[in-house]
């Protein structure tokens, strides 16, 4: 069986660890990897964000890879809010899936931590919370400006998100689910999370269920990461918390992230951004979208090749055979090139 997969290298150093990543899913095999031109560049020359079809298009697709996207040509970035959040909400992408873990004792920021500490999931809820844009500015730009930005919570948009969470700690021999919220100060939304938690908590009687405050659980990720096995949260907090966990994991280039709909065509990306000043110099980590690709091969069916992938990723990285910001002297090329290598 043959997988159609859409590649948006995006912008920055996005088209870079892209091709890398679409090397290594050369190597696999099995695979149609189709690329995909919506970019800042493509906005600019055209003045199409994405097409009128876009989303029905890559809908058309078994998974999306896709790059970074930013770039200070388009200062509002319409580009990528139609490209990346717009994908997300359209094709109803409410798992954001974040690994966490670390490869090389090494590479850990805090001392006398290995990475035996150092491997939990977080789930964040990625299409409601207050990023779905329902606000407005009045008399903007004077003394009496009012902005007002309002946070969604629904009940089936919690509670599918934290089903996901334990089914996936069931599944995958995880015995912990941490529910992280604010309801001691936001009492109308995160009472709903609190609410929903504990439903699934006395239906998953197999898991330990607890609650934490967001800024306690954040305290707790530098102090006592090793405590969390499955995180769920909401949809900013869950945006803050992964960046403390991409930090814990060596560095943003070194963080895979998958968008999910189970059963549906789902889009993975490496969660640093496009950083234009590094585009086009041979120093981007790469391994951030390797691992989201094996990410996608995983979730494809393809277990096997992606344990392959990773194990690859791992002996590289223990080598130290990678770029500038984890220690190694390669460029992004050759650090692809030193995954390839162990792929065999």
């Amino acid at each position: 069986m043959t997988h159609r997969i859409a590649v948006i290298p995006g912008d920055g150093i996005g088209p870079e660890v892209m091709a890398e990543a679409t090397r290594v899913l050369s190597r696999v095999g099995g695979l149609d990897l189709e690329p995909l031109p919506w970019s800042a560049d493509h906005y600019l020359a055209t003045g199409v964000t994405l097409p009128a079809d876009g989303y029905d298009t890559l809908r058309s697709f078994d998974a999306i890879l896709i790059g970074a996207l930013g770039d200070p040509r388009v200062p509002d970035n319409r580009h990528a809010r139609d490209i990346l959040l717009g994908t997300r909400f359209e094709l109803d992408l409410y798992v954001n899936y974040r690994p966490v873990r670390l490869l090389d004792d090494r590479l850990g920021p805090l001392k006398n931590r290995t990475r035996r500490d150092i491997d939990f999931v977080v789930f964040r809820e990625n299409t409601e919370g207050v990023y779905v844009g329902i606000g407005g500015r009045f008399k903007p730009g004077t003394p009496d400006e009012v902005s007002v930005q309002e946070e969604i919570n629904t009940y089936k948009g919690v509670h599918r998100i934290q089903r996901h969470a334990f089914e996936f700690a069931r599944a995958n021999g995880r015995r912990k689910v941490c529910m992280a919220d604010k309801s001691n100060a936001m009492m109308h939304g995160h009472a709903l999370w609190q609410r929903v938690f504990a439903e699934l908590k006395a239906e998953f009687t197999d898991i330990e269920a607890s609650h934490m405050y967001i800024d306690a659980l954040a305290m707790f990720l530098v102090q006592n990461h090793a405590q969390f096995e499955v995180i769920v949260t909401n949809n900013l907090f869950g945006d803050i918390i992964t960046d403390i966990g991409g930090a814990l994991q060596g560095g943003l280039g070194m963080a895979a992230s998958g968008n999910l709909h189970p059963g549906r065509t789902s889009m993975f990306e490496p969660v640093h951004g496009s950083a234009p000043p590094l585009a086009g110099k041979n120093v981007a980590n790469p391994i951030g979208a390797i691992l989201s690709a094996a990410m996608m091969l995983d979730t494809l069916g393809l277990p096997d090749a992606a344990g392959d992938v990773e194990r690859a990723v791992e002996a590289a990285v223990q080598a130290g055979e990678t770029t500038r910001d984890v220690g190694g002297t390669l460029g992004t090329k050759e650090a692809g090139d030193a995954i390839l290598r162990r792929l065999g």
